[in-house]
């Protein structure tokens, strides 16, 4: 029986189309490898977002390359985002990697697929489900609408079976995935969005929790906020990326909405939600950012109050309008210093907005065993451990907290535990 090994870096996209290609290569005869040096087929699911993930990639071609000198016999197949539309190029600086296929694609040469051939054969307790491809907003600094192309969104009921599958196997909860999940649905006959989706999931029967992301500030409603606010299984959390806190950066950046607009939509969301956890990505060091513009990113921070912020250093990209015509002109030092505050800052927040769950009793999704102390996320999404000797994999748990941090929440069994 031939093996496979699937190698993934990236974004959570990336991860699911990794599950799901696994699933296909199972129903296609193959086994998982222990490693990739006993595979036949090994699979790269490449990220092209930042220079730093790149060059992740392309360090690991450069070690296939050698795995392949050692076992010629071994395929090697390449796809993500940096599979672009030029392949004669990609073929020439990797010469040795047999196949090359799109981001969100499927390795043809293997055959046609069914669609409950896709179902990860056994999923965790937390699975994700990609509800669309590709993006139409193509923010200046942005490469995904190049890899993955404009917006694709699948028929809402292929996606309510597909989840009905996963929940009978086991699945507890779902993140519905999309570049840009609330512009779901514009491009179907129909013309369902986000929230349809959503009230037509809520009553699957075995599945506790569903989540969803990426959000795009200038396309969220009240009528998804709403959605959010009265659906039991649909979680307290929300990810809002806003990128920068200045409005002359927004529109350099082609976001397409002000820090006003930004803020009154977390408002919003606030009053429906009260409970809601907020989690946002920012890139500082874009071209031309002033260390003015930068501190209003850091005042809104600091006045917003995130549960978690994801902060990153411009690169620039190729293709993307920021790549060809503004110069990258802050330099790494300002870039690593200003990243740094922001880190500084949001461990400040997190820890203080983390430290409000002490003795609290919260309930935790367990989806595995770290180190051994099992794991498993708040319905706000924030990382608990704790100890029991019980097999709690895949169950609902109230855990009373006795120890926070900026990062994590540790506690022990409570009283009433309550276990599905």
């Amino acid at each position: 029986m031939p093996q496979y090994h699937i190698w993934t870096i990236g974004c959570q996209m990336n991860k699911a189309e990794s599950e799901r290609l696994a699933s296909y290569l199972e129903n296609r005869g193959y086994r998982v490898a222990p490693d990739a040096e006993n595979a036949d087929l090994i699979l790269v699911n490449s990220c092209v977002v930042r220079q730093s993930a790149e060059n992740r990639v392309i360090n690991k071609l450069q070690v296939l390359k050698t795995l392949k000198r050692c076992h010629p016999q071994t395929s090697i197949a390449l796809t993500g985002c940096l599979v672009g539309a030029d392949r004669e190029k990609l073929k020439r600086s990797f010469p040795f990697v047999d196949y090359f296929f799109p981001a969100g694609d499927l390795p043809g040469w293997l055959g046609d697929h069914r669609a409950e051939e896709m179902l990860p054969q056994r999923p965790g307790a937390a699975t994700y489900v990609p509800i669309m491809q590709g993006c139409d907003n193509f923010c200046a600094y942005c490469v995904v609408p190049y890899r993955r192309g404009r917006e694709r969104s699948r028929p809402l009921e292929e996606i309510v079976c597909e989840v009905i599958g996963l929940a009978n196997r086991g699945v507890k909860e779902v993140t519905l995935l999309g570049q840009n999940v609330d512009s779901y649905g514009h491009d179907l006959a129909d013309k369902p969005d986000l929230a349809d989706l959503l009230y037509r999931l809520d009553p699957i029967e075995g599945l506790c929790r569903i989540r969803f992301l990426t959000n795009h500030p200038k396309d969220m409603k009240s009528k998804l906020i709403d959605a959010v606010a009265r659906l039991d299984k649909v979680c307290e959390q929300i990810n809002l990326p806003v990128q920068a806190g200045d409005n002359a950066v927004l529109k350099a950046m082609r976001r397409g909405y002000t820090v006003e607009h930004y803020r009154e939509l977390v408002a919003e969301i606030r009053a429906r939600v009260p409970e809601i956890s907020l989690s946002t990505d920012v890139i500082v060091g874009f071209p031309g950012e002033t260390d003015e513009q930068f501190q209003n990113t850091y005042k809104l921070l600091s006045e917003i109050q995130f549960d978690v912020v994801h902060v990153a250093a411009y690169s620039p990209r190729p293709e993307t309008l920021a790549g060809r015509v503004m110069a990258d002109d802050v330099p790494p030092g300002i870039k690593k210093e200003r990243l740094e505050k922001i880190e500084h800052l949001q461990a400040k927040i997190a820890g203080d907005i983390n430290a409000r769950l002490q003795d609290r009793v919260v309930e935790v999704l367990v989806e595995g065993k770290k180190k051994g102390k099992w794991t498993g996320r708040t319905r706000g999404d924030k990382l608990v451990f704790f100890s029991d000797k019980g097999g709690l994999q895949s169950c609902l748990v109230n855990i009373r907290i006795t120890r926070t941090s900026p990062w994590s929440l540790s506690g022990e069994l409570g009283l009433p535990e309550r276990v599905i």
